[in-house]
């Protein structure tokens, strides 16, 4: 899709038994996603982004627990980790480099979701989602 993310990379799942195929509209968004992650790694210095999680079929969104309106279902978002930083620190880094994300969160100190706009205005919405619930990221 770009030259750092490939579609294998955002369609991969640990429920290999259930299928994980993007339709069109999902595919288009997942390009528009790979271009955003490249203008991330370039704000981060070239650091390697990881992606632990993006496009989500139904059933594999399902399987993962989460909530159908989530944006991984349309192929806008992604969860990553980047080596040598922590979540809080790639939260701060996309929150200062002017790109146009929708939601920035910071997930149980263990990874960092990231999602672009599907059809609205970027809301620029930076949370922290742990044990003790969602709340602003500060």
């Amino acid at each position: 899709m770009t030259p750092h993310f490939t579609l294998a990379e955002l369609t991969v799942t640990n429920h290999r038994s259930l299928s994980n195929i993007p339709d069109p509209p999902a595919l288009v968004n997942l390009k528009r996603l790979a271009e955003f992650l490249e203008l991330v790694k370039d704000r981060l210095g070239g650091r390697p982004i990881m992606v632990n999680s993006a496009y989500r079929s139904k059933a594999v969104n399902d399987a993962c627990g989460s909530r159908d309106t989530s944006q991984h279902r349309l192929g806008c978002a992604a969860d990553i980790r980047v080596p040598g930083m922590t979540p809080d620190a790639v939260v701060r880094a996309v929150m200062a480099s002017g790109l146009a994300y929708d939601q920035i969160i910071r997930e149980f100190d263990a990874w960092t979701h990231i999602s672009i706009p599907n059809a609205n205005a970027p809301r620029k919405m930076a949370l922290i989602i742990d044990r003790a619930g969602t709340r602003p990221f500060s």
